[in-house]
């Protein structure tokens, strides 16, 4: 891995190293902080060939030796950022810190008893979605395990847990929405906020409707958005793209961002009543792969259940036991 990869940024005491995913991201921010406790990582990424060697340029290049790392935190359970732990473990002997409910979903999604690659397949049908797309759900599920093998022995964070890292203390903070159990992390002295995905600079974290997950993922992801806010924040640290300080203006985007999208929708249930996928096909188009596909119809659901929840929309019986929308006056 070049520099272009490792990003030391020094005034904040923080190593910005960029790790490889799948498109269309590209990559993920992990974090390494160094104190009296030990180094510790913040979400390592998912797991695969390239990124373990990302990782192995990234401590030759910081004179970083496995062994030194002495915890991973992770702020959620998608791949993207916990993927790595369990295998960084086995070759730290670090503790790996996450949140219970977080952890609950890495079961839900993968454990040995998870339904979930058939309740999708189900929830996805009854709500529209197409037989050409139901067919590349199960494989595109199970993609995902090589990503997040083996898994970690995990140590549970609660929210105000404080977590000593790179010699300072940072408060745990539980959110949900984008993900059940996500925690950010904030320096109260600096004002700084290791914030996952539950912020993001410049796109929209995905919030997804999942069958035994969350029932209302749209209203907890706003209510989080509103607890954030409530922190004062020089600078914001991000899962993706890059630092940024503008935070408490971007939740407010936010916000508003997703009011907007309920108002969209609304105004589509206006003209007639329609099914999921028919609303999500008219929001993110027909064009896209598998992978933004899952996310535009579990984010269409997760609005739709929003509006339901506010009797602004009801969910009904379409034909062949299918579920369609329809507004209320």
């Amino acid at each position: 891995m070049t520099r272009e990869g490792i990003e030391v940024m020094e005034r904040e005491g923080l190593v910005r190293v960029r790790i490889s995913m799948r498109p269309p991201l590209r990559w993920v921010n992990s974090y390494i902080l160094r104190g009296e406790e030990g180094i510790t990582i913040v979400d390592p990424g998912p797991r695969s060939e390239r990124s373990e060697d990302e990782w192995d340029a990234a401590w030759r290049e910081l004179g970083i030796s496995p062994r030194d790392i002495a915890s991973i935190v992770l702020t959620h359970h998608h791949p993207d950022h916990y993927g790595l732990a369990g295998y960084l473990q086995s070759i730290t002997g670090a503790r790996v810190y996450m949140s219970r409910r977080s952890h609950e979903e890495t079961k839900r999604m993968w454990g040995e008893d998870s339904v979930m690659n058939e309740a999708l397949y189900t929830l996805y049908r009854s709500h529209g979605l197409s037989a050409a797309w139901l067919e590349q759900l199960p494989a595109h599920m199970e993609s995902f395990l090589p990503e997040v093998t083996p898994a970690p022995v995990v140590t549970y964070l609660a929210d105000g847990d404080r977590v000593e890292m790179g010699g300072r203390t940072w408060v745990a903070i539980e959110t949900a929405g984008h993900a059940p159990g996500h925690l950010s992390f904030y320096d109260a002295e600096r004002g700084f906020m290791l914030c996952g995905d539950a912020v993001l600079p410049q796109i929209s974290p995905n919030v997804s409707l999942l069958p035994g997950s969350d029932p209302e993922p749209l209203r907890s992801f706003l209510n989080s958005l509103r607890k954030l806010e409530a922190y004062e924040v020089a600078m914001a640290f991000p899962g993706h793209r890059n630092p940024f300080p503008h935070f408490s203006e971007r939740v407010r985007a936010l916000l508003s961002h997703h009011e907007e999208r309920l108002a969209a929708i609304e105004a589509l249930l206006s003209e007639r009543e329609r099914s999921g996928f028919d609303v999500c096909a008219a929001l993110f188009g027909n064009e896209l792969g598998i992978h933004q596909m899952r996310f535009a119809m579990s984010e269409t659901l997760a609005h739709l259940t929003e509006l339901v929840r506010r009797e602004r929309a009801a969910e009904i019986a379409g034909p062949g036991g299918s579920r369609v929308f329809r507004i209320l006056a």
